[in-house]
């Protein structure tokens, strides 16, 4: 679980188009792999991972139990088939039991299979636990929004044999390791990515009694159709009431509602998704300005222009150059 310098190509979260407006948020996360690593501990042992800032950890115990700390919090039991997410990339350690010495990551000895992909072999000798790892960087200026909400730790965890999405990806993901077969690399992080947005999903889910915020705007059946509307169709030439006529509501009550839901009004939103998709489209693309302009709803570059400073705080062509 070393850093790795190579460049890595994203992983796309592969969510079919969709008017679910929590698909539509999932699709911003625009994963990308930075790591995987297949550890077999053995008693007694234990790690301690450093913070790693922009990246989500993504643990996953395929065989086995252990033990997973926070950094200054109370030790989490993790049995076999525990999926643990740590959104916030924070310094934490896994040990095979309550005690056990940790080891600084870095010091720990790897088999490099891969770019990305690496065997760890660490312990005493005794009683075997499996751990899959990886890492995933996601686009900050889009995610945002919704990392931000993520608690400090999702753990999520399955019977074995239960027949469940979350132990038939980890089953999967344990026997690819296991075998080692040419592509494994490419299936193990792909199946990664899914768990990642499974976990997410199933938070957000969770989440459904909040009766306000952005993830109570999303679960509403009309604020949260408004939100994917715009998610899909930046371009649009949206209006408050071209909005409301669309989710079936009056004008007045559509705006009084998004504002008492998002936290913001209609236009603010709209105005800040548009310019982060616009901000990725400056890192990534070599289209001109006038092109980008036009793919998140402004017909004229200098208004363009304009608005992107006032919510960025850069110039269009400022961050263009950052990104080269």
């Amino acid at each position: 679980m070393s850093e790795t310098q190579a460049v890595t190509p994203r992983i796309e979260a592969e969510l079919p188009p969709t008017s679910d407006p929590l698909g539509e948020v999932l699709q911003l996360l625009q994963l990308t792999g930075v790591l995987y690593c297949s550890a077999e501990f053995t008693d007694p042992w234990g790690i301690e991972v450093p913070e790693l800032p922009g990246v989500m950890n993504v643990e996953v115990v395929t065989s086995g139990h252990c033990w997973l700390e926070l950094d200054g919090e109370v030790p989490v039991f993790l049995p076999e088939g525990s999926l643990v997410l740590i959104p916030h990339g924070r310094r934490h350690k896994l040990r095979g039991n309550p005690g056990d010495k940790t080891t600084w990551l870095e010091d720990i000895p790897i088999e490099r299979i891969g770019d990305r992909f690496e065997i760890m072999r660490f312990g005493g000798g005794g009683r075997p636990t499996e751990v899959t790892y990886y890492g995933v960087r996601f686009d900050p200026y889009l995610a945002d929004r919704l990392v931000r909400l993520l608690p400090e730790m999702l753990h999520l965890r399955t019977h074995v044999d239960d027949g469940s999405w979350l132990h038939s990806t980890i089953r999967f993901i344990a026997q690819e390791a296991r075998q080692r077969l040419p592509g494994s690399e490419t299936v193990i992080t792909r199946l990664a990515d899914i768990l990642v947005i499974q976990a997410i999903r199933t938070w957000i889910e969770s989440a459904r009694e909040e009766t306000q915020g952005w993830i109570a705007a999303l679960h509403d059946r009309q604020i949260g159709k408004a939100m994917s509307l715009m998610h899909r169709q930046p371009e649009r030439d949206w209006r408050v009431d071209s909005l409301a006529r669309e989710v079936g509501m009056s004008r007045s009550g559509f705006s009084a509602r998004f504002t008492a839901l998002v936290g913001e009004s209609v236009l603010h939103y709209l105005t800040g998704l548009r310019m982060r998709l616009a901000h990725r489209e400056l890192r990534e693309t070599p289209d001109t300005l006038a092109r980008i302009a036009e793919r998140v709803g402004y017909q004229s570059e200098p208004a363009f222009n304009r608005a992107f400073k006032r919510v960025v705080g850069m110039t269009p062509g400022a961050v263009r150059k950052l990104g080269k």
